[in-house]
């Protein structure tokens, strides 16, 4: 019986994900490298070191530790200038609403992501304080697929891994909630997240019924 869900941030509450590729577009065009939205699909649900070395890797560049965290924090930099102008209506259709009709049937519900700006984005959006648990890239040390993030989450609300679900839109996040035991809804394409248990385009007019396994 599930008693907890589990939310990644970006692609699932709110769509930061047009933000990441805007910021990440700009430093590759810095270092001369042709970086697409095909290219931007590797990046969905890892950490921003690991995606730094994705767009390296594209453009066949090598650099120092030091030059990598240069980067990145410009990147960052960028990507928070987005974010800080975020509104409430940008929270994605239907997750309201879902998040509400959880909140009144007594399930608990947690944030596991792999954003350091997760409490930024969440605050923007006025939903801080209605999750149980808020696990971010500031909390955790390993990149999903890694379970990390969503074991912690699971143990913050004292909720048994088996009895959670997760929902994601990357194929990393669907695997690293396998791992942990946990059961998965994708939310997006069906052909990309096939690995899930379930998956649904999006959260409108969605309910209770999908929690059933």
């Amino acid at each position: 019986m599930i008693k907890a869900c589990i939310f990644d941030l970006d692609g699932v509450i709110v769509d930061t994900a047009k933000y990441h590729y805007l910021a990440w577009k700009r430093l590759a065009e810095e270092l001369n490298i042709n970086f697409n939205e095909e290219d931007n699909e590797r990046l969905k649900g890892v950490s921003r070191m690991k995606s730094l070395d994705i767009i390296l890797e594209i453009g066949n560049i090598t650099l120092k530790e030091s030059e990598k965290l240069e980067f990145a924090d410009k990147k960052n930099k960028w990507y928070r200038e987005y974010i800080l102008k975020m509104e409430e209506t940008e929270i994605l259709p239907g997750v309201k609403i879902f998040l509400n009709q959880l909140k009144q049937n007594n399930l608990k519900i947690a944030i596991g992501s792999a954003s350091k700006n997760a409490l930024t984005i969440l605050q923007r959006l006025n939903l801080i304080d209605i999750f149980d648990s808020i696990i971010d890239g500031n909390k955790v040390s390993k990149a999903k697929p890694d379970p990390e993030v969503f074991i912690k989450a699971a143990q913050e609300m004292h909720i048994k891994p088996e009895e959670c679900v997760v929902f994601e839109d990357s194929i990393a996040g669907i695997q690293a909630a396998k791992i942990g035991q946990m059961k998965t809804i994708g939310v997006g394409n069906h052909q990309t997240l096939k690995e899930a248990d379930k998956i649904i385009n999006g959260f409108k007019n969605i309910d209770l019924k999908i929690l059933e396994f």
